[in-house]
Parts: structure tokens; sequence; C-alpha cells
């Protein structure tokens, strides 16, 4: 009997994970009755990885009252994971790109400050540990929006209070601040920050330059959150006497890990090894013929901290062959097959998204025996 891994993420704006999975199962069956089916859906740190890791870990959800990317207000989902020891915050479901609608997205105007309402809310509840997930932001505040809801108080040159909510067009403006109202036991509570990127905070390379023009920012825009943000970075330094412009991860959503790295007990991972880990995809791959993964769109990025190219290693490196079964094939997708057998794309319109990938599925097992 045959056994197939699937560890796909989800195709953006289309599928989730699970979804993709289920999808690509009932082709397999269709090809094959009897195989023997391992679904494991993935994530990156980015949207859906709240959703991945409590079902894995057979946790729970709540929510708590916050205010989105815009200042609106929301619910926002909080996990409970390791028997309710430990919170999982997803920063896509609370100041996510997908969150603004069309024609609004101006990471200027848009803030974490809801990210801050969440963390305070699970901290004020005894948690611990925070898993922060970080991907699929629409953000470039560098996470001061997130520091004053957590009870930091900034002024701006003139020693005056800035009392309105931050956003990254403020970044700038800050010139002192005081952390007069942190959550009680904060100093206490361990943060795990998942980003699917290692960008640093400042530079050619850094949050404003590199995340600013894909949030909506044009080239002043840019240059406004390249200022603050070294600005920023340089008040946090001052604080703390640690280099951080240039240190990695700290650029992730924005900047979002700026302050947590200078101020709290926080360290970095990939968002798509801290899945794998929790998934055991390591040992599920153990006895695998195949592996298939994907993603909505397969391209150069798929190698660089995406589901597909760290399933294609982890594939690699036990001896499996895996392919990818994707939406479209961008720029550099051939690049991935270092790391994966062959891929197949759909390349087609996002209806019935499902049907075409179970029916991709089929024809790909076929071929494949």
């Amino acid at each position: 009997m045959s056994t197939f891994l699937l560890a796909p993420d989800k195709f953006k704006g289309s599928l989730d994970a699970h979804s993709v999975a289920s999808a690509i199962a009932e082709g397999i069956r269709r090809a094959i009755f009897d195989a023997n089916i391992i679904e494991a859906p993935m994530a990156d740190g980015g949207e859906g990885t709240l959703e991945i890791l409590v079902r894995a870990l057979q946790g729970q959800r709540r929510r708590v009252a916050a205010t989105g990317p815009h200042g609106e207000p929301i619910e926002a989902p909080v996990g409970l994971i390791h028997q309710a020891s430990t919170a999982v915050i997803e920063l896509a479901s609370i100041a996510g790109h997908a969150m603004v609608p069309e024609g609004r997205h101006n990471p200027l105007l848009t803030t974490t400050f809801g990210v801050g309402q969440a963390i305070r809310a699970a901290i004020e509840t005894g948690i611990e540990e925070i898993t922060l997930t970080l991907g699929g932001s629409a953000t470039v505040d560098g996470g001061i929006g997130m520091m004053q809801a957590l009870g930091m108080t900034f002024l701006d040159s003139g020693g005056r209070l800035i009392q309105t909510q931050l956003s990254g067009g403020d970044l700038a403006k800050i010139d002192r601040l005081v952390w007069d109202k942190p959550p009680d036991n904060f100093e206490n509570v361990q943060f795990t920050i998942a980003c699917d990127v290692l960008n640093p905070a400042c530079g050619p390379n850094g949050a404003a330059r590199i995340f600013g023009p894909q949030k909506g920012a044009d080239e002043a825009g840019v240059r406004i959150l390249e200022a603050g943000m070294e600005k920023w970075a340089g008040i946090l330094e001052r604080m703390t006497g640690r280099p951080l412009h240039e240190e990695p991860g700290t650029g992730a959503a924005g900047g979002v890990a700026l302050p947590l790295l200078a101020l709290a007990n926080a360290h970095v991972v990939p968002g798509v090894d801290l899945v794998a880990e929790c998934l055991g995809l390591a040992e599920k791959m153990i006895g695998a013929d195949l592996v298939i993964t994907g993603e909505g769109k397969l391209d150069r990025q798929s190698m660089m901290g995406k589901v597909v190219g760290a399933v294609g290693r982890m594939a690699q490196s036990a001896g499996v062959p895996c392919i990818a079964l994707v939406g479209t094939a961008g720029e550099g997708a051939d690049e991935c097959l270092t790391l994966i057998e062959d891929f197949y794309a759909l390349n087609g319109p996002i209806e019935k998204t499902a049907e075409r990938l179970a029916d991709l599925a089929e024809s790909v097992i076929h071929d494949y025996q």
C-alpha cells in the first residue's frame, strides 16, 4: 500500500491549508482507492497558523475584544495550547493585510494596537508563554501600536504626550517613552516570535523598504517609514544597549519583533519550523512513499522560509521524493526544483479550486505510478 504525506500551505484567497490537503487527498483516492494518506496541513507563521497549531495540538480557541488595522473594533482569536499554558496570537487575524479593504492599504495609517490588546488580555489571565505569529501583516509601525496597548507612553520632541492611537506614520514623531503601565508579570512572560522572514528593521532589506511597498506605501511613504524606523530602533538601542538596527527578524511584520526582542524575554524562530515541529512532520515522513506540498503561488520566495521550500528540504533529508501542487508558477519557480522533484500548476481562475485541485492530484498520481 502506498503512503502519501500531504503537507501543503493554504492557497491564499481561495482555500485554507486543511481544505487544500483534503482536496489533494480526494484526488489521490480516486487514483488509488486504498492509499494510505497522512494529512498534515502546514503554515509559515502567517494567516492560518493559529488554526493549524490549535488543531494539531488539540487546543482551544478564545476571542478577546481588540481593534483592527485601522482601529475598528474586532473580536481577536487567541489559541490556547499545551494544556492552556501557552497562548497563540496570530497577527494576521488582528492587523492582517487581508483585513484591509481594497484601496485602503497604507502602512502609514495601520496599527498593531490590537495585537498589544490581545497580548495584554492573555497575560492578564495568567499566561506566561506566548507564541506570536507575524506573517501577513498590514503594518509597518515598528510595533509602537502594540507597545502603546501594552502600557507604553510616548512623547514627541516637545515633550508632549502623544494620545492618539499610533500607526506607522507616527514613528518619526516619537522622541521619548515611558513604560509606565505594563501588564502585571510581563517580565516573566516568554515570547516565541514565529516569523516567515528574517529581515532586519532598518536598511535596504529592512521593514520599510522591502515590505512598505507591498503594503501600499509609495516612495515618499517608504522614506517616512524608514526614517521613523531608524529613529525608533535608535531609541530602543539607547534604552537597552543592544544593537538592533540590523538584527535578523526585527523587521518581521513591519518591525513588530523589534520592541519585543529589545524589551521582553523573546526569541525569533522560523514559523515554518515551529509548525513542522508541532506537527511532528519529520516523524510523519518516515515510511512515506511520496510527500506532496503546495501553495497558491510558487516562485523564488518559496525557497525563503516558506512551506514548499521547508517541506522539500525536510523530504530531501529524509530521502523521500517530494512534489508540489500549486495555483500558479511565478518567477523563479524552477529554482525550487533543487528541493522538490517536480511541480504542477492549476493555472486557471480560482473558481472551483478544490475540485480542480482534486482533479490535478488524481492526474498526477496516475502518471506518477
